[in-house]
Formats: C-alpha cells, sequence, structure tokens
C-alpha cells in the first residue's frame, strides 16, 4: 500500500461538492493500493491566522520526510509562501477551482489569493483538478506546465430517473447559499413569472456566508416570492433525494463552478437542466442536454424559466438528453483510479 497523508481543512462532513469529492476519494483509493491518512487541518482555511499557519507547519514537519501529501486547494491555493516552501515532503494540490474565482471577493482579497495560489502551486510536485476547464485556467493564469495537471473529474453515483411533479412545477437548486451561486440573479428572473405555477426549493447550507442568506431571504420577501421559493437548508441524503425525484427542472445559475457536480447528479436522474456557461458548467453538461446561459444575465435566465415552464416538448427532450449523459459520466471507481496514479508515481 502506499501511504498518503491527505490534509483537509476542518470538518470533513461539510455538505459541499469539495467536501463530498475529498470523502470519496478517501473511501475509494484504498482499493487502488493507497491507504489514506487524513489530516484534519485548521478550520480557518481559506482566511488562516498565523497561529493556524504556525500549527500547519508543525504537523507536516512531524510527518515522515519521504511521505506523499495531497493538500485540498481550498487550504493550500491559501498557503503563505514561507509555509508551502517549508514543506519538505512530496506536495500533490488538489484544486477543486481557483480560490480567486470566488465571488464575493474584493479586489485585494482576490489578488492575494491569484498571488498565493501561483506560488504554492510552483511549489507542489504534481497538480490534481477536477474539470478540462479548471485545468486550462492554471495553465494559462497560473503559469502551471501542462504535464504537471491530471484531470480527475467528480464521480457521480447511478440514480433512478425522476419522476416530476407537473402542478405546480418543481424546480430544484442545491449548493451552498453563497453569492457565487448566484440565488439572488435566479430570485429576480423569477419575479416575472408569477403568472406561471411553480414553486423553487434551495437545497444546501445556509450558514456559511449569513450576509449572503439574509440578502436572499429579504429579497425573496420584497418580491412576494415567500409562499414559492424554499430555503431547505442542509437536508439528509433521503430527503435530498426525494427532491430530484419530485423536481421537474434543475436550474443551476452559478457565476463559476469548478466543475458542478450536481449537474451530474441531475444528470444522473433525466431532468430537465438549466444552467449558465460559468467556468466548467458550460462542458459538464453536454450541448442539447441543458439550456445554457451567460451568468448573471437575468432576463435571458427568465425566458429560459419560461420557455422550459411553459413548453413540455422541450421539457421532455432535454430530460432524455440528460438522461443519456447521465449514462455516460464517470464513476467514482474511474476518478479513484485517475488520482491513485498520480499518488504512486504511474504518471508525472
Amino acid at each position: 500500500m502506499t501511504e498518503v497523508y491527505f490534509a483537509i481543512p476542518g470538518n470533513i462532513d461539510q455538505p459541499t461538492g469539495g467536501y463530498g469529492y475529498d470523502r470519496r476519494l478517501i473511501a475509494e483509493l484504498p482499493s487502488f493500493g493507497v491507504d489514506v491518512k487524513h489530516v484534519e487541518l485548521p478550520a480557518g482555511f481559506p482566511h488562516p491566522s498565523q497561529e493556524e499557519c504556525e500549527a500547519v507547519a508543525k504537523g507536516a514537519a512531524a510527518l515522515p520526510g519521504d511521505a506523499t501529501l495531497l493538500i485540498d486547494g481550498l487550504a493550500y491555493g491559501a498557503f503563505p509562501k514561507e509555509l508551502a516552501e517549508g514543506i519538505a515532503q512530496r506536495i500533490i494540490a488538489l484544486v477543486h477551482h481557483p480560490l480567486a474565482m470566488e465571488a464575493g471577493l474584493t479586489d485585494d482579497e482576490r489578488q492575494y489569493f491569484a498571488t498565493t495560489e501561483q506560488v504554492a502551486l510552483s511549489l507542489a510536485d504534481h497538480v490534481i483538478v477536477t474539470s478540462a476547464t479548471t485545468r486550462r485556467t492554471l495553465i494559462n493564469e497560473f503559469a502551471v506546465p501542462d504535464t504537471s495537471i491530471t484531470v480527475a473529474e467528480p464521480g457521480t453515483d447511478p440514480a433512478q430517473r425522476a419522476t416530476g411533479t407537473g402542478t405546480p412545477m418543481q424546480l430544484l437548486c442545491v449548493g451552498t447559499i453563497t453569492p457565487r451561486k448566484g440565488y439572488d440573479i435566479l430570485v429576480e428572473a423569477l419575479e416575472p413569472l408569477k403568472d406561471l405555477d411553480w414553486r423553487l426549493t434551495i437545497a444546501g447550507p445556509d450558514d456559511r456566508d449569513a450576509e449572503t442568506t439574509t440578502a436572499l431571504r429579504s429579497q425573496i420577501n420584497a418580491l412576494g416570492l415567500h409562499d414559492r421559493i424554499t430555503l431547505s437548508g442542509v437536508v439528509v441524503p433521503a430527503t435530498l433525494d426525494r427532491f430530484y425525484e419530485s423536481a421537474d427542472i434543475f436550474v443551476m445559475p452559478s457565476l463559476y463552478e469548478g466543475y458542478g457536480m450536481v449537474l451530474g447528479e441531475a444528470m444522473a436522474r433525466g431532468l430537465s437542466i438549466i444552467c449558465t456557461t460559468g467556468g466548467a458548467a458550460a462542458e459538464t453538461v453536454p450541448e442539447g442536454a441543458a439550456v445554457k446561459i451567460a451568468p448573471g444575465n437575468v432576463d435571458d435566465l427568465t425566458r429560459a424559466l419560461r420557455n422550459l415552464l411553459t413548453d413540455r416538448k422541450q421539457r421532455i427532450r432535454l430530460a432524455d438528453a440528460a438522461w443519456e449523459a447521465g449514462r455516460k459520466l464517470p464513476t467514482w471507481n474511474e476518478t479513484a483510479r485517475r488520482v491513485a496514479a498520480v499518488l504512486m508515481g504511474l504518471k508525472a
């Protein structure tokens, strides 16, 4: 068995796509000869204190010098230069999406993360990314050599095809309430559609960004949509499965995605999809399997929603295409195999 220390910031059980990816790697990698040792990094990343950085340095120094460290990008991209330089072990960086691509950052924060991540990635022995889009971004904007990057797209579990509800039409979004997810744009786009019979459920953590959640609730109330839109917060897997089962249309209004794991889940259930072209989302869903619009375009989103809500034939056509695409998505076994090859030194 190849021993690997997988360093992840905070509680690994957090209900986000990135943490879900990490959990599945830990579960699947042993099947490919990789013994994973989970290392919990301080929860302050990507905004660590000096004390937290010192704790990471001390922890790394205590590990064997010939160890391999797989470090989640939520932490590694925010490593100050001296911290990254001080790690003597072999480093494999896992980048879900560059930290500087997060929405809601100030110009100074965006520049800071762009700098720290570029420096940190230059010190990594190899980089694993979750999409071809992120690979191109790291090559073009972070000066990472193409030979140093491996793409390991998230896997998708097989699922039963959704049956939908129909009356009222059920719209579903899945993801943490943060500025990058663009839920405020979706709510604005739905306001002109009060003449149609629909309901929206947004399933995902609502406690990560209190300011954004409060603003979203206020917006929903101000537009008179409080009886149409439900912020469910975190739900157990069985409840989320029921949400998918009863959904008629899946909507992802994100400004940027490093991959968009929920799009894979929606395709696996054969849902009609509306998504943006932000980041890798443009490529995660094949052409013809979703209505795709530019991120942040409220008018186009309104038109797309109205068309899909009122055109049953279009919904069926998109749902069929999504279902077919879902049958071709990579499995978690395939994802782990690609990551294991890097960790075992089978890929340069």
